[in-house]
């Protein structure tokens, strides 16, 4: 086959880039993407329930978010990519390999701009909506952390009080409201969990002195049930904190894979762009102009 200079010098100085088939591309993927998550979205709040034993399983949710994910990116990339492919311009008197690399090339710029928009558009939405349902789910199962592990911080007014209240101590306490009473217990109890958890002899002896005088308990009987009392509340905060931790080790591990397999989707959604591009440039190549001829009467 023959070619003219006019038709070489035209294909060797024409760019290989065709943006505007490229940000066409974007633009239907990124469109794509945006409706397919925002129904992804809604499925899975209409699958989630407040209540326990119902709806669909947080493992469930996982594994159908991760397939919803790779469904989108296939399905908006590859979209995207066949657009870029279809679109761009035709090169005349190339070799096939080059066309088939460049056809790549657009394939994989209209999945990187998509990615950069949508990346723009959905993440703020999407780290907000997920964050708050992380912790969401973290208050529910750290809820008794939040409540008694708040109190066993100590805070500096706690322990002022605490030292308020050791200024007036006596061996025969006067008798005093339920308010105050129930006050001088609970800085005790506040500033010894918050410290090494081990009740200090003398406000043993001085809360036994208490209890005696409001139950008409020996010092013995009294002692007993504040070693029994305050045992229950040792064991409810060190079970607040364990469920506590538990809670941010499963948030840690829902976001750690929830990243592997974003990451893992965004490559699935760069391949089938790229295959996607080659695919809608040989259909372009395949096109078939349609010569008329105009009679002139």
């Amino acid at each position: 086959m023959i070619t003219s200079s006019s038709t070489l010098q035209e294909s060797s100085t024409r760019s290989g880039v065709s943006w505007g088939a490229i940000f066409a591309g974007a633009a239907a993927a990124a469109a794509l993407s945006l409706i397919l998550v925002l129904l992804g979205f809604g499925l899975g709040f209409s699958a989630v329930s407040p209540w326990a034993d119902s709806g669909i399983s947080a493992k469930g949710l996982g594994i159908s978010t991760i397939v919803w994910l790779a469904f989108t990116q296939i399905v908006a990339s590859g979209l995207g990519g066949y657009i870029a492919g279809r679109l761009r311009v035709k090169w005349a008197n190339m070799h096939g390999d080059e066309v088939y690399f460049r056809d790549t090339a657009h394939g994989f710029l209209a999945w990187a701009v998509a990615t950069l928009v949508t990346a723009m558009l959905v993440v703020g939405s999407v780290s907000s909506v997920v964050g708050g349902g992380v912790k969401a789910g973290a208050s529910v199962a750290s809820g008794a952390a939040q409540a008694v592990g708040s109190a066993a911080q100590g805070v500096k007014g706690d322990d002022f009080g605490y030292y308020v209240d050791s200024l007036f101590r006596d061996d025969r306490p006067v008798a005093v409201s339920d308010d105050a009473a129930h006050g001088v217990v609970a800085r005790i109890f506040t500033r010894t969990l918050a410290n090494d958890g081990q009740l200090a002899p003398e406000d043993r002896a001085y809360l036994a002195q208490l209890i005696s005088q409001r139950t008409n308990l020996s010092q013995a009987d009294a002692e007993a049930r504040i070693d029994k009392v305050y045992g229950d509340a040792r064991k409810a905060v060190e079970d607040a904190k364990l469920k506590a931790k538990q809670a941010a080790d499963t948030a840690a591990k829902v976001a750690a894979y929830t990243s592997l397999w974003t990451f893992i989707s965004l490559l699935i959604g760069a391949f089938f762009a790229s295959f996607a591009a080659t695919y809608g440039g040989r259909r372009r190549d395949a096109v078939v102009y349609v010569e008329t001829e105009h009679f002139v009467r």
